[in-house]
């Protein structure tokens, strides 16, 4: 669930990156950091168990002043180290470049969580990044028919081959839904992402509450699809291949 924080009024400013959400204090967003997280609005993919779908559009019911975000952050100098740019996707906006500029001169490490889906804006900003939390969707030849849009795929995979050779902190992930992939499936992808050089990799299982593609919501939790045996060798397969492995439920 988007944790969101009260509307901050309409100022105009000279960054205007468009938010559509804030998390004030969080310890799991950039890892072994205080960070706060703040939420872009927009994203060019329709990934069909988007959990998040409010975030998709442009325009948000709510908006969140970037002014008065950045009158937040210095009121939390000396508390917050990181800022976290989460969306949506960030790298659909050009503002995103200027306020990652922007944080790291107010002496924050900046944090991004992206599926590289614009990836010459990606490996422009890479250098003034500290850390990115990036979203592996499938295979290659699966990843259009989860994200729901043509090429989308390749660049999700261009993006990881400029991550892995920044030299950037990372970490790897994939959110799975079982109506979407199987254990055989997740077993090859973790394989050929510990083949091209990924160290630290999580699986995280969709929230399946509010999905953008509403024939995948249920009630019941997404990991009970498939039986706890498969769930524990499935994970007794990955976990060797890389230097840190997490299954997050």
């Amino acid at each position: 669930m988007l944790k969101v924080a009260q509307p901050i009024s309409n100022v105009e400013h000279e960054v205007t990156l468009r938010v559509g959400g804030l998390t004030p204090l969080t310890t799991i967003d950039y890892p072994n950091h205080l960070s706060c997280v703040v939420y872009c609005q927009g994203c060019a993919w329709r990934c069909r168990y988007c959990h998040n779908p409010e975030l998709i559009p442009t325009q948000a019911d709510q908006s969140y002043d970037w002014q008065s975000l950045i009158e937040f952050l210095n009121k939390r100098k000396g508390l917050l180290e990181a800022v976290v740019f989460s969306g949506g996707e960030p790298l659909l906006q050009s503002a995103l470049v200027q306020a990652i500029a922007t944080v790291k001169n107010m002496g924050f490490k900046v944090g991004l969580h992206t599926g590289g889906s614009a990836p010459k804006r990606f490996k422009a900003i890479l250098p003034n990044v500290d850390w990115v939390g990036f979203d592996v969707k499938d295979l290659p030849e699966y990843g259009d028919a989860i994200i729901r849009v043509n090429g989308a795929a390749e660049a999700n995979w261009q993006s990881l081959d400029m991550l892995l050779e920044s030299g950037v902190d990372y970490e790897c992930r994939t959110t799975i839904h079982w109506n979407l992939t199987n254990p055989e499936r997740v077993l090859k992808l973790a394989e050929t992402l510990a083949e091209k050089g990924v160290t630290t990799y999580n699986l995280q299982i969709a929230r399946n509450k509010n999905t953008l593609d509403k024939s995948l919501q249920n009630d019941e939790f997404a990991y009970s699809m498939i039986d706890k045996q498969t769930r524990l060798q499935l994970c007794a397969a990955i976990e060797p291949l890389f230097e840190k492995f997490r299954w997050v439920e």
